[in-house]
């Protein structure tokens, strides 16, 4: 069952290995009441999901349950899995005209200006707490990071920006106001775009809407909304888990400290052990199928299954640990929807890194590590909090 109170980011792993243990590389899960998923855990079985569009498709239109009715508007797997016209739910030459607009706004970004934007916002941050000797590093610096970040990326002002990040906050919650909350996210996008349309700047915003493929304003709302939600939680989740990697691991930080490791090698090592994305909604069979040893019927939801095909031993060697330096995780997917955005939030990630470690280099936990949890979710591996203590500046 991949849902309920009982998924604790720690047990997850064991999870996985039970399922691997008694069902293989395909393992048959529940992600909500009555409702039936497929999760692939193989490294091998993950790849071949990922780049064969021909036998799954990403379009959720395809999903027998939602075709027959079977799944009602108020599930709380449908903010999850519902269509939306962008790239994440469209396939072959959808998905390439799509994509070919948001690569090419990704790559208008100035990697030298984002890092100077993202050490300026960090260090604002550190200075808001610096002061009190303690902090959260989820609540005070991790999460509000990315978001500023991302915010001027798109476009926004700041205040506008937070009422984005408020609204999208709602929308993902999937509970009683969040058909309030989609409301409340696209008309501050459609605001954004209109103003963009009359007036473009040097903005990922603008650089959608005058793509020579012409998207229209609701695949550019989408889009939008799917670079937003995608590339906030996660980065905020990879710097989290970071920072707590480098609190808890004295051999590591060691390392780190004298120039053995470096801050990208901290950050691979996450991805592998603890990928910010857990599990990956969905890929939906065309036809009726023999897949890792299971029967898949057309029309049945794959999801994948990032961390456990990560730890999958067919792809670690003998130690079953990875190796440093080796990026063949599969943290930012395979095939052709590998993630679009991984080079800039690689640079956020780093960078808040980076800053944090030269302002306050005598972090320490303030709580004993084995307090640490992490958020309940099936999707995202997400520290709820993480407080440290260090000199007052």
């Amino acid at each position: 069952m991949l849902y309920g109170p009982e998924l604790d980011g720690d047990a997850l792993p064991a999870f996985y290995e039970e399922l691997r243990r008694s069902h293989g590389p395909v393992a048959p899960v529940t992600i909500a009441p009555g409702i039936a998923a497929w999760l692939v855990l193989g490294h091998r079985e993950l790849l071949r999901l990922t780049r064969d569009e021909q036998d799954f498709s990403h379009d959720p239109r395809r999903w027998t349950p939602f075709r027959e009715g079977r799944v009602p508007p108020e599930s709380p797997i449908m903010p999850t899995v519902g269509w939306r016209p962008a790239l994440l739910y469209a396939d072959g030459q959808l998905h390439r005209r799509m994509r070919s607009a948001v690569s090419a706004a990704l790559s208008r970004i100035d990697g030298h200006e984002l890092r100077r934007d993202v050490r300026a916002t960090a260090e604002a941050l550190i200075a808001s707490f610096a002061s009190r000797g303690e902090a959260d590093l989820v609540a005070h610096y991790a999460r509000r990071l990315p978001s500023q970040v991302i915010i001027q990326l798109l476009g926004l002002d700041e205040r506008t920006g937070q009422q984005l990040v408020h609204a999208i906050t709602g929308v993902v919650a999937a509970n009683a106001d969040s058909v309030n909350a989609s409301r409340r996210m696209n008309a501050i996008l459609l605001s954004l775009i209109a103003e963009k349309r009359r007036t473009p700047g040097c903005d990922l915003t603008s650089a959608l809407l005058h793509h020579p493929v012409a998207l229209s304003t609701d695949e550019v709302l989408h889009n939008l909304v799917v670079m937003f939600t995608l590339g906030n939680g996660t980065t905020v989740d990879w710097i989290a888990t970071t920072l707590r990697v480098l609190l808890c691991d004295p051999a590591f930080r060691s390392s780190l400290t004298g120039g053995h490791l470096t801050v990208d090698d901290a950050l691979d090592l996450v991805l592998w052990r603890h990928p910010p994305t857990q599990n990956v909604p969905a890929r939906y069979a065309t036809r009726d199928l023999t897949f890792g040893g299971r029967h898949i019927g057309a029309g049945d939801m794959l999801l994948l299954g990032i961390a456990a095909a990560n730890q999958d031993p067919e792809a670690l060697p003998p130690t079953g640990s990875p190796v440093i330096g080796n990026r063949a995780h599969l943290a930012f997917g395979a095939g052709p929807h590998t993630c679009p955005a991984q080079d800039p939030a690689r640079l956020i990630a780093r960078t808040a890194i980076d800053t944090i470690r030269h302002h306050l280099p005598d972090l320490e936990l303030s709580v004993p590590e084995s307090s640490l949890a992490w958020v309940k979710s099936p999707w995202r591996k997400s520290l709820a909090a993480l407080p440290v203590r260090f000199r007052p500046r």
